[in-house]
């Protein structure tokens, strides 16, 4: 467990629970600024082997780890040994806790915000869950009962049905809908009516498979552009993944498809604006990103995640006339090149981008970190 200092009592402090992926983790850090913006001193929960691991400490931002993973696919064993460990990771966060001293303590995801709303409970200290994802999570669903303010990004994702297109169990739970807080330069960006009106010729495609690449969209897109007749096929920009661009500019080569092929996109901010149509996963980030940048999508649903919430996630876009939703299953050359066919029209493309602007929530972040504060107070 990593412990500093005790934090001076005269500033209010607040505890912010978020890890495993930057899902969960950036959109934290998101409030975490604007929360040290109104002078309350910020600390982190979560575990050594997360993102936030690094992404924290780059922040300034003191970071605790407590010893915790997830129960899912554990086996027998697992399961038997699982009672000590959530109690031991308990014990650890008290600690924590006893450290800190938080005022108020925000989980938003991540094995560490478990044990850490129950030491919120134990406490006393009031605590705010936010989900990210249309589908929550394991961990958020367990705390829901100890939260004294219940955020969510999408309607409905507390309920059975999650993201269901009339739900109104929110109300009922005491479920405030807020949306996701996102970076600061994402919500600086030019219009998308402005971005798509200044544009003539041929299209902008983005392709983003996450920090670590999407082997099953890097695989059939330099095949799909490849059909596509050169003067109509799109400008292209892929980002292929750590593990995969090797691999990914062989396939563009092989396909005599010409693009800019890279690793990792740093700044996602100048890849929106750059782009008229993103082809991309469907994690709860980037959903809340292309309506607020304002982009029109394809959505392909990362098929292995927990409960299939990428294709909630994805729906919310879809519904709201953004976004085209195709399943990994039905992904090939032949289907996806007569869908860009389709969407040449960059008109039809600007239409989408104004649906996805439509179900922004750029206050996110301000939300959220208000009421963290109205809580201190």
């Amino acid at each position: 467990m990593s412990v500093n200092q005790q934090p001076q009592k005269s500033q209010k402090v607040a505890l912010i629970m978020a890890g495993g992926t930057g899902g969960h983790v950036f959109p934290a850090l998101a409030v975490a600024d604007l929360l040290r913006a109104a002078n309350v001193e910020v600390h982190w929960l979560g575990t050594a082997a997360g993102i936030e691991a690094k992404v924290v400490p780059n922040a300034d931002i003191q970071l605790h780890c407590i010893d915790v993973k997830g129960l899912r696919g554990k086996g027998k064993l697992g399961l038997l040994k699982a009672p000590w460990l959530i109690f031991k990771a308990i014990c650890q966060a008290r600690q924590v806790f006893k450290l800190v001293k938080p005022d108020v303590v925000l989980g938003m995801g991540g094995f560490a915000s478990g044990p850490g709303a129950v030491a919120a409970k134990l406490a006393g200290v009031p605590l705010i869950i936010h989900e990210q994802n249309a589908k929550a999570g394991m961990t958020n669903k367990l705390s829901l009962s100890m939260a004294k303010r219940k955020l969510a990004a999408f309607p409905g994702a507390f309920s059975a049905g999650a993201n269901s297109a009339a739900d109104n169990s929110d109300s009922q739970k005491g479920i405030e809908i807020v949306g996701n807080p996102v970076r600061v330069p994402i919500l600086q960006m030019q219009p998308s009516s402005e971005r798509y009106a200044e544009r003539s010729g041929r299209l902008n495609l983005l392709i983003v498979g996450g920090s670590l690449g999407a082997a099953a969209i890097n695989k059939v897109l330099p095949a799909t552009l490849a059909q596509i007749d050169a003067e109509q096929r799109p400008n292209v920009w892929h980002q292929a993944g750590v593990r995969n661009i090797d691999e990914t500019i062989a396939l563009y080569t092989d396909a005599g498809v010409n693009g800019n092929i890279t690793a990792f996109i740093n700044d996602m901010q100048a890849a929106y604006g750059w782009a008229d149509l993103v082809i991309c996963r469907a994690g709860a980030l980037t959903v809340s990103e292309l309506a607020i940048a304002g982009v029109a999508s394809i959505l392909v649903p990362f098929p292995h995640a927990v409960d299939d919430h990428q294709t909630a996630n994805g729906r919310f876009l879809e519904r709201a006339g953004a976004a085209i939703m195709v399943q990994q299953k039905d992904l090939d050359s032949q289907k996806l090149t007569a869908l860009l066919s389709e969407l040449q029209d960059r008109k039809l493309l600007a239409a989408m981008a104004q649906k996805a602007v439509s179900v922004a929530s750029p206050q996110a972040s301000s939300i959220v970190a208000n009421i963290c504060l109205e809580e201190i107070k």
